[in-house]
């Protein structure tokens, strides 16, 4: 594993109740998570920036989503958080994954979003495709590229706020914090971890995600033990930013907000 400190990282939490953790995705930020500050009303709402992302370093070394995971850990100790929701999305989705199934006792409910255990063959040769143009060119070279992957064209055309943040999030992340990223997700195999989940598992994902993150959903909400999926329709990648009105109130009634 690499030393991943949290020394660098810097928390950002806002409202009071239970703790909630909130891991982004590739080529995101803490922003991401603007959407869910109404979720402070009943949650004491916390979110960072993972390595090379925000303003979090980039790390030395490569790093490997198991290593993210007990960079969290480190992290709940560190600010003596006992146990709370964790939700994440995408790579924030993988780290969630593991850390439910490696440090139980810290997970009261988890959410998985637009997430998968392990990546098919032709998208890891993908990842690592990306992670070269990323350091060859820049991640800013590929961010409309990227945008029809996470939103819908709808949300596209009309340039919604989670559009706009998405580009300007890209745009700012470092090629090779970008790039090391990209490998993690390609090296991740978290299929023997869905089954040692305690945590009761919402597991959400946008109708028109890639086939492999819908296929995905299915499986976890069915090999986690106590697991179920719902669907946010006419979404891709993004779907909770892509459409807060559907996701925050299936957040709540799960998580037990009401």
């Amino acid at each position: 594993m690499t030393d991943l400190p949290i020394g660098p990282l810097v928390l950002h939490a806002t409202g009071y109740g239970p703790p909630l953790v909130l891991l982004h995705g590739l080529g995101c930020d803490h922003g991401f998570w603007d959407f869910a500050a109404p979720l402070g009303d009943a949650f004491r709402v916390v979110f960072y920036d993972l390595p090379g992302h925000g303003t979090t370093p980039v790390p030395a070394e490569p790093y490997g989503v198991e290593d993210l995971s007990q960079q969290l850990a480190d992290l709940f100790r560190a600010q003596h958080i006992g146990r709370a929701h964790v939700a994440g999305i995408s790579l924030g989705g993988l780290v969630a994954q593991h850390f439910a199934a490696h440090f139980p006792a810290l997970v009261d409910r988890l959410v998985l979003i637009d997430t998968i255990p392990r990546y098919t063959a032709e998208m890891r040769t993908l990842w690592t495709e990306r992670a070269a143009a990323a350091r060859q060119h820049g991640v800013a070279a590929l961010v409309e590229g990227l945008l029809p992957i996470w939103f819908s064209d709808a949300a596209i055309a009309a340039d919604i706020a989670g559009v706009r943040y998405l580009r300007a999030a890209l745009t700012r992340t470092p090629a090779e914090g970008y790039a090391l990223a990209c490998e993690a997700l390609a090296a991740a195999d978290l299929l023997a971890e869905a089954p040692r989940i305690a945590a009761p598992t919402l597991v959400l994902c946008g109708s028109d995600d890639r086939a492999a993150f819908v296929e995905a959903a299915h499986w976890l909400a069915a090999t986690i033990p106590n697991a179920r999926a719902d669907v946010i329709p006419g979404t891709r990648h993004a779907s909770v930013l892509e459409r807060p009105d559907l996701a925050l109130p299936l957040l709540r009634e799960f998580l037990g907000g009401e």
